[in-house]
């Protein structure tokens, strides 16, 4: 069983987690392109997507559902639609300047948010309460 640190996670923010990943990576694709001279427009592909589905399935663990009928009907429909979405972009250019524009502002909050949770998390283990979880 795959099981997370921390505080579970909000149903709305995995909602989000396969298109933050998928525009992070997509604003990391366009930065290397710049840095290399290239002015090739990014490409979306269906295993972008896959990654980012595969990253909400790992992260399915940690939600807080609201009702327990969306842990079998909400999470496969959702991942099963997201991943279709992939595969029906796959291979859409994306020009570099806006894929820059989603890429690096989504890159920036998720490490941000990565920080933030690391050092709330070292905080509760300092003060003797250790972060808890569902698992």
């Amino acid at each position: 069983m795959l099981c997370a640190a921390g505080r579970p996670l909000r149903l709305t923010t995995w909602l989000a987690v396969p298109f933050l990943f998928s525009g992070a990576v997509l604003g990391l694709t366009g930065l290397g392109g710049l840095l290399v001279g290239s002015s090739a427009p990014v490409a979306l592909s269906s295993p972008l997507f896959g990654a980012g589905v595969a990253v909400a399935v790992v992260a399915s663990g940690s939600v807080s559902w609201t009702a327990p009928w969306q842990r079998t009907w909400l999470r496969w429909p959702y991942l099963t639609g997201v991943m279709c979405l992939g595969t029906a972009t796959d291979g859409l250019p994306v020009p570099i300047l806006p894929a820059l524009a989603i890429g690096l502002p989504t890159t920036t909050l998720l490490v941000t948010q990565y920080f933030r949770e690391r050092r709330r998390t070292a905080a509760l283990s300092k003060a003797g309460h250790p972060p808890t979880t569902p698992c």
